[in-house]
């Protein structure tokens, strides 16, 4: 491992001779690859924090590490790259992303994303073209999926409603942060995730707090027949404020999960008068599992305690 203090120091030249290399932690420093290095033969380990590398030696870098099972890129700006990378099993990504693509990454098991949104990288967003989906998310084998703020936005970019064919036969947990229920391309993105994927145990997801918009959309939507019913028997929801298809997703989830054992709903502490309105909604609920616990957690930050209701419903 080789870390700068308070002073970014640059990679000495040695550094890309090392044939037996296995592991490589750089933190707060420059890197610059010399135009003879051959790649590392023997890197399996590969994590970049705070380095400055022009953004196409990144992939020669990458592309370079045959043997490479994982990846951690954290506090990179404004980085358009594509990963090549066919042995990588795990990827960590922490940064301002204008477009990440995923190409020749077979064996990818693992994937936590936080994305910082700049000015510049929202006016990107709506400029772009394609489907940051099906660029960002073709990997067949993914077991983990961890998006934070702006990941299902990124996702949404180009994903248009239509058929959600079965893409992750081993997907088995997603925890998504910060998903706005306000915007219907966002929601697609959940539910491509979430439906016709026949092996998913477990979803953790949070909803946004920034509201911008006070437009009902069609709640029809959820009403449409759906090719398949969810797999999980876990559910946790957090920072729900009960807008309109925050309470019609968790009705939708109710009423397609036929294993469901455990749903937790934590309401924000900022609209604790909604608890009591959203606790009667989901009693009338329809439940495809006789099973289905459900549990409403509301956090007071005023007097530092936890008040759990459980509702049995069955």
């Amino acid at each position: 491992m080789l870390k700068g203090d308070d002073d970014w120091f640059r990679a000495p030249s040695y550094l890309f001779f090392c044939p037996k290399l296995a592991h490589l932690v750089l933190v707060r420093c420059e890197l610059n690859p010399p135009p003879n290095f051959k790649g590392f033969l023997s890197l399996k380990h590969l994590s970049l924090q705070q380095v400055i590398i022009p953004h196409h030696d990144i992939e020669i870098l990458i592309s370079s590490c045959p043997l490479l099972e994982s990846l951690t890129l954290s506090y990179f700006d404004s980085l358009a790259h594509t990963i090549r990378a066919p042995n990588l099993k795990y990827l960590n990504l922490e940064g301002e992303f204008k477009d990440i693509r995923l190409e020749n990454t077979p064996n990818l098991v693992g994937i936590s994303v936080d994305m910082y949104m700049t000015d510049d990288i929202a006016e990107h967003f709506e400029q772009s073209s394609g489907c940051n989906f099906d660029k960002f998310l073709g990997v067949p084998c993914l077991e983990r999926l961890i998006g934070h703020i702006y990941f299902t936005k990124y996702l949404s970019i180009g994903n248009e409603q239509g058929s959600f064919p079965v893409m992750y036969q081993n997907l088995k947990f997603i925890e998504l942060y910060q998903v706005s229920f306000e915007d219907m391309k966002e929601l697609l993105v959940v539910l491509r995730l979430i439906v016709n994927n026949p092996n998913l145990e477990e979803l953790q997801i949070s909803s946004s707090s920034i509201t911008t918009t006070t437009d009902i959309y069609d709640l029809d939507f959820w009403e449409k027949d759906w090719p398949s019913d969810c797999t999980f028997s876990i559910v946790h929801m957090t920072d729900f404020s009960g807008l309109p298809h925050e309470i019609a997703f968790i009705k939708f989830l109710l009423g397609h999960s036929p294993v469901l054992e455990q749903m937790i709903v934590a309401p924000t502490i900022y609209v604790t008068d909604k608890v009591v309105k959203m606790l009667i909604d989901l009693l009338t609920f329809r439940r495809a599992s006789p099973l289905a616990t459900v549990k409403i957690v509301q956090e007071s930050m005023i007097f530092h305690f936890v008040k759990i209701i459980s509702i049995f419903l069955g």
